[in-house]
């Protein structure tokens, strides 16, 4: 039975989780692959200190995620060895957990969002945008990087909107512009129900 998939995307800190957790509170399941990544990497524990080094397990034997990042930032050969070990297992994990949903509708909450082989496509895509500034202030406040660092993953998706346009999958664009106000907060709400409804959910 084929599942009304919905995949969320959006570049760094541009506010996914919160639009996530927003169609979770109408019904809809949503899976986080960034959290599932974390998952995959403890379940391929040993693949990864075979390839990467044994310095990269802490006392408590678990990776340190971290100091994992900084070693394949930036090496396109280390980076695709890293993703040979997670992505199948993370691919597999995801496949078992739509298989659950029986055919409902679910949600995907995923930054490569373009690069996961769906089985029966996606049915919709919302693409979540915010900006610079904002997306500048929650990256400071949520994973407390330097500037510089922030940039560099600001750069790295220069032409990250652009792939999702290639194909014939509906997209829905949604602004998540902070919550100083509370009408920006209504707003956002607002636009959820109405991509549920133009979904016809």
């Amino acid at each position: 039975m084929k599942n009304f998939i919905i995949g969320i995307t959006g570049t760094y800190c541009s506010g996914k989780n919160f639009v996530s957790r927003l169609l979770e509170k109408r019904g809809l399941p949503a899976l986080d692959i960034d959290k599932l990544g974390h998952e995959a990497i403890e379940n391929e524990k040993e693949s990864i200190l075979k390839r990467f080094g044994n310095d990269l397990a802490g006392s408590d034997r678990t990776i340190d995620r971290k100091k994992l990042g900084e070693r394949v930032f930036g090496r396109p050969r280390e980076l695709a060895a890293l993703e040979n070990i997670v992505h199948p297992a993370v691919l597999r994990m995801m496949n078992e957990w739509i298989a659950v949903r029986e055919g409902k509708p679910c949600v995907i909450n995923a930054a490569l969002l373009h690069r996961i082989p769906f089985e029966n496509g996606l049915k919709a895509i919302i693409l979540v945008r915010a900006p610079v500034l904002t997306r500048i202030l929650r990256a400071k406040r949520r994973d407390r990087l330097p500037m510089a660092s922030i940039f560099r993953r600001f750069k790295s998706q220069k032409e990250f909107t652009s792939q999702f346009f290639k194909g014939k999958t509906d997209i829905y664009r949604v602004a998540n512009n902070g919550f100083g106000f509370f009408s920006a907060k209504n707003r956002l709400e607002n636009r959820i129900n109405e991509i549920i409804s133009l979904m016809g959910l």
